[in-house]
């Protein structure tokens, strides 16, 4: 009589193994240009709330904000003022979210400004760079140069 076999054989945990080496194949590459696609909406996003808040600061202050950390949030037990505005959250004015860099760039006497997002790095956080000013129109550039005043407006 023959013993009863328990378990898998080799060869069929070899074969098990490989259809996960090709499923991760398959799944790897879509997962990574999910997540640029997703740091990219969020950039945008970011820009729309900075442009929202340099607005709700210049009309309360009456010029636009000297630097990115005057939005942010005021210390605690402190009042909101020009220097601390509570207009943004402590992620958004250090600069730096969702794998891009944002850089805010006052204008003379305050009264315009110009705001920039760069991927930290275009290969695994995102492709696109981004330009707003006062206008509120946010522009893009798809070919790495850096986004400006001239570049395309996204839609």
């Amino acid at each position: 009589m023959r013993n009863k076999q328990k378990g898998f054989s080799l060869i069929e945990l070899l074969i098990v193994v490989a259809i996960i080496l090709i499923i991760a194949a398959i799944a790897i590459p879509n997962l990574l240009r999910s997540k640029i696609a997703a740091n990219q909406a969020s950039a945008v996003g970011s820009l729309r709330t900075l442009n929202t808040s340099c607005i709700a600061f210049s009309t309360s202050y009456g010029t636009f904000p000297a630097a990115l950390t005057n939005l942010g949030p005021v210390a605690s037990g402190s009042t909101a003022s020009s220097t601390s505005a509570d207009l943004i959250d402590s992620v958004l004015s250090s600069g730096t979210k969702s794998g891009y860099t944002f850089v805010y760039t006052a204008g003379s006497s305050n009264q315009s400004y110009t705001l920039t997002a760069t991927p930290i790095t275009a290969a695994t956080t995102g492709q696109n760079m981004y330009f707003t000013d006062q206008s509120g129109v946010i522009r893009v550039d798809t070919s790495g140069s850096g986004a400006t005043v001239g570049s395309t407006p996204i839609g």
